[in-house]
Order: C-alpha cells, then sequence, then structure tokens
C-alpha cells in the first residue's frame, strides 16, 4: 500500500481507479508577425468569441454547479473585456511585433504569476482563473480546441491543477474524486468540487507521478490522504467513515437557517470572508449571518490604473444587495506587502511585510483613500454596511482615518448624495501594539476584528512566506491566544463587539477556546459555516 498526503478541499471517501487527465496540448509558438493592426483585431476577434463561449457555459451550466457559481464564468467574461487585461497583451503585439497567441500566452502567465505570488491564500487562488480565460482565447486563435480524453469507466481523476471550465464540465457519473499535484484551497475548481459534491484533494506534488495511473485507490477529502492498492482494514475503515459523514451531513442541514448559540445559549455571529461579487452568493449559500471581511483590494490587482469611484461603487453596492439586511464589512485597501500593484509605484523595501501597505498608504495617499471611502459611503444606502480598517497601530492613525471618512461623508452630503451617515467603522487588530491598546482603540471603534494571519506572523517574528521557517509559525502559541483574549476583554469593557477574520476562526480545535474568550463573531470561508455552528452548538 503506498500513501499520500495532500490537502483536503472537499470532503468525502472516494474508492476507485486512479486515471490522469488527458488533454490535446495546444502550442503557442513565438512567430512575427507584419501587420500589428490586423494581429490586434485577430486578438479581438478570439475575445469576442471567447466571450460568446463563457456565456453560453455560465447558461448550461446553472443546473450543474447552482447559478451562484456559474456567474464565475460571467466573471470570466468580463475579464475578457476589462483594460486592464487586454493593453498589456496589445502592448506585446506592438512593441515585439509577434502573433496574438504568444501575446495572450505571455502577458496571461505573467498577470496568473502576480497572483500566485501572493501570500493571501484567497488571492493566490485567482491565477487559475487567469489561466483559465487565456488558455480560452489562445485555443480560439489557434482553432485547435483543446479536448479532454474521457474514461469509459468512473475514476478518481489526477492532473497537475484543474481549471474552473474543465471542473465544472466534468461528468459527475464518470469522476469520483479529484486530486492534483497543485491547486488552492479558495480556487473556484475547489468551490465547485464542493458544490458538486466530489471529493478532491490538492497538493501532492510531485509524488503524485503517472507511474500511478491505473492503481486502486481509496482517498478522504477531509483529511487529505490517498491511498493506493490500499490494504482490506483502510478499506473497511474508511467505508464506515463515509457512512458517518452521509449522517453528519444531514445533521449540519438541520442548522441551515437557524441562529448560532452556544450550549449555554448566547448568540455568536458566523460570517463569511469574501473577495468579489460573486463571493457573495457562496456567502449565501453557506449560510453566512453577514460578511465579516471583503477583501476590497480584489479591485485594485490585476489593473494598470486605479479604479475609479463610480467602478468601486458598483462592486460594493452589488455585494450590499445581495446580502440583504444581514451587515457587509468592507476592508478598505490593503494592497503592499505580498499584494502588489505596479502602478502603485511603492518603493522596494527588504521587508515589505514591515513597510509601505494597508492604512499607510491610504494616509500618505489621501486622494486613494478618499475615492474609496465616498465609493463606500454611497454604497452604504443599499445595504448593511461597515467600514473596517486594516493595519491599525495607533490612536493617532485611526483618528486620522476617520477624520478622512468623515470629510468623503461631508462631501457626499454637500452634493447631495444618499449615504447612511451612522455606517460604524471598526478596525482589524493584527499586531501586537494594537491588541496592547487595545483598551485605547476601543474608545474610537465601533467594533474589532483581529487578524489572526498578521498577528501570528509579526508576534511570532515568523514571515509567513518563508516555507523554510514554517514549523516555527504555531498558530496556537500561547502569545496568540493571549493577545487575543487580551483585545476581546477591552472591546466588552468598552461596549464593542470583537470577532476574528484570520484563518484561525475555523480551527475547530480553537471554538471552544474562542467560545470561553467571549469572541462574538467568527469570519470564515463559507463552507465552513455549518461546521462550527455545530460546534458552537456543543460548547
Amino acid at each position: 500500500m503506498i500513501t499520500l498526503q495532500g490537502k483536503g478541499v472537499s470532503a468525502g471517501i472516494a474508492k476507485g481507479r486512479l486515471a490522469f487527465l488527458k488533454r490535446t496540448s495546444v502550442s503557442v509558438e513565438k512567430r512575427s508577425i507584419n501587420d500589428v493592426e490586423q494581429e490586434i483585431e485577430r486578438f479581438d476577434a478570439a475575445r469576442r468569441t471567447a466571450a460568446e463561449q463563457l456565456d453560453q457555459l455560465a447558461g448550461s451550466m446553472i443546473t450543474k454547479i447552482g447559478e451562484e457559481n456559474a456567474l464565475l464564468f460571467e466573471i470570466h467574461r468580463m475579464m475578457l473585456e476589462d483594460t486592464d487585461y487586454i493593453d498589456p497583451i496589445i502592448e506585446i503585439i506592438k512593441t515585439e511585433k509577434v502573433c496574438a497567441e504568444y501575446a495572450v500566452n505571455t502577458a496571461g502567465s505573467r498577470l496568473a504569476q502576480e497572483f500566485a505570488d501572493m501570500d493571501d491564500e484567497y488571492m493566490r487562488a485567482r491565477a487559475v482563473d487567469v489561466y483559465d480565460i487565456s488558455k480560452r482565447v489562445v485555443e480560439v486563435l489557434s482553432g485547435e480546441e483543446q479536448t479532454l480524453a474521457r474514461s469509459d469507466e468512473p475514476v478518481i481523476l489526477a492532473t497537475d491543477d484543474f481549471t474552473p471550465s474543465e471542473t465544472a464540465q466534468l461528468d459527475r457519473n464518470k469522476v469520483l474524486a479529484l486530486v492534483s499535484r497543485q491547486g488552492a484551497v479558495n480556487s473556484h475548481t475547489a468551490i465547485f468540487a464542493r458544490t458538486m459534491g466530489i471529493p478532491a484533494i490538492i497538493g501532492f506534488g510531485a509524488f503524485l507521478s503517472g507511474d500511478l495511473a491505473g492503481k486502486e485507490a481509496i482517498l478522504d477529502g477531509d483529511t487529505g490522504v490517498l491511498h493506493l492498492d490500499p490494504d482490506p482494514e483502510v478499506v473497511e475503515r474508511l467505508e464506515a467513515k463515509k457512512e458517518e459523514l452521509r449522517k453528519e451531513k444531514e445533521k449540519l442541514e438541520s442548522l441551515r437557517g437557524k441562529p448560532t448559540r452556544t450550549k449555554g445559549g448566547r448568540s455568536m455571529k458566523l460570517y463569511a470572508n469574501i473577495g468579489s461579487v460573486s463571493d457573495a452568493d457562496a456567502a449565501l449559500a453557506g449560510d453566512a449571518e453577514g460578511v465579516g471581511l471583503f477583501r476590497s483590494e480584489f479591485l485594485y490587482l490585476g489593473r494598470n490604473d486605479y479604479p475609479d469611484e463610480e467602478t468601486q461603487y458598483e462592486s460594493y453596492r452589488k455585494v450590499l444587495e445581495k446580502m440583504g439586511d444581514r451587515l457587509v464589512i468592507i476592508r478598505t485597501l490593503d494592497i503592499g506587502a505580498d499584494k502588489q500593484a505596479d502602478y502603485f509605484s511603492l518603493p522596494k523595501e527588504e521587508n515589505p511585510a514591515l513597510g509601505m501597505r494597508a492604512i499607510r498608504i491610504c494616509l500618505t495617499r489621501p486622494p486613494i483613500f478618499k475615492t474609496q471611502l465616498r465609493a463606500i459611503y454611497r454604497a452604504s444606502a443599499h445595504g448593511n454596511a461597515a467600514i473596517m480598517f486594516p493595519m491599525i497601530n495607533s490612536l493617532d492613525e485611526l483618528l486620522r482615518a476617520k477624520e478622512a471618512a468623515k470629510a468623503a461623508r461631508e462631501e457626499l452630503a454637500a452634493k447631495g448624495v444618499p449615504f447612511n451617515a451612522a455606517v460604524p467603522i471598526g478596525i482589524m487588530v493584527e499586531t501586537p501594539a494594537s491588541a496592547v491598546i487595545s483598551d485605547v482603540l476601543a474608545e474610537e471603534a465601533a467594533f474589532f476584528s483581529i487578524g489572526t494571519n498578521d498577528l501570528t506572523q509579526y508576534t511570532l517574528a515568523v514571515d509567513r512566506q518563508n516555507d523554510s521557517i514554517s514549523a516555527f509559525c504555531d498558530t496556537r502559541h500561547e502569545a496568540i491566544l493571549r493577545l487575543i483574549k487580551l483585545t476581546c476583554d477591552n472591546a466588552h469593557k468598552a461596549g464593542i463587539w470583537c470577532g476574528i477574520c484570520g484563518s484561525l476562526g475555523a480551527d475547530l480545535t480553537l471554538t471552544q477556546t474562542f467560545v470561553e474568550m467571549g469572541l462574538d463573531e467568527l469570519s470564515v470561508e463559507p463552507s465552513r459555516i455549518l461546521k462550527l455552528r455545530s460546534m458552537i452548538s456543543e460548547c
């Protein structure tokens, strides 16, 4: 028996033969061209055709993956119409006088790599979306549409990574589970797999080699373990777990739509972390009671220039309208460190995580901050909005940020633009400094949301992007837990609520601890909400 350990992204037990996904390759060669304008027109025509294909795909996938998930292909189509995607491709055609296939492949690969290099797991997952749309345009240009080899029997399907469009079009009757060498927990492929009820494991790396094809296998999508040529006792154990999972799913579904309460009757809120308009649908599908973290930086990434006020307003408005009366906490710009955009022209820094980022950019570049604040306030007329400032380290920073918000309100009021003047303003507590002075900050904040990812990094002096020291990144370190407890206690003394929006909030081994600390809210990936509700109900 061979046992491989990956990262489970879609729970479930599956047993069957391992088969590797076979794709017909589309070659991309660097070919010189003479007529630049003609080549640009050729690219535009292919882009329009790809957009039409995505429209059709979105419509045909609604019954299979749900209307919310099918919206991804509408977003892919919108990306194809975005000048921030188009312009770099045209620039390569013009400057290098090369064919459109090469330009699309090159520019798309660069943009995808920008996302892949980010520390934020959600943003890394966007890399495959960029790759997916670029691949589609190249296929149209080359006339060599890529097809997937079909299997006559149900199999556990393996590959390097699955694109969203591949996953959505898989025949559920022929695919028992998905396993891949690469991938991301927050990728749309992972989300689709969960929606379609397909167990999935990612991140096996080179251990998932082609010479394993044809072997009998059984996997656990929860623990991320894949057994090849499994022993009889392993099969028996996992088959028993499969039945337990079926019963657990029935129990979780019974909690849908119900309030989150501890065994003692104390109420807590379970919110969702999202990063785009389409993610609001996932939050609703996951039964989130609100949005605890709306990462607004997705509007700034993958562009050649700052998003204007209207662009931002439309995105915030759509999310607020989707969420109805549920609270939506919009985090202001958190560019910098691992999330870079060239047009910001940020200086090269030896320690970017300690440099110009988040609220520091906003306070030193008032026009950028004002544009975003105006957009948020305008959108607040359409739902239940709150504003959250990241990386606040001092009372002075918080007061300056609040003064900027006040100035935005005054501008809108002077012009008669409708908005909610009572939008709550809170902060992320993500440094030891803000946790230690949380009693002071609580006097000026409407709420606290603890960003445990950065809090861990800054408290333990461990670079989250440095894999060589990952063993020293103890997310359950006593210092982290003490800072969380201190922050929560100081919030309550000041009469405000305190939650967690970092990844630690979804750690079920700490749920009891967080309940005992008195935390009021946890904001997590939508798919984790029902499990957390069940866990909290037993605390």
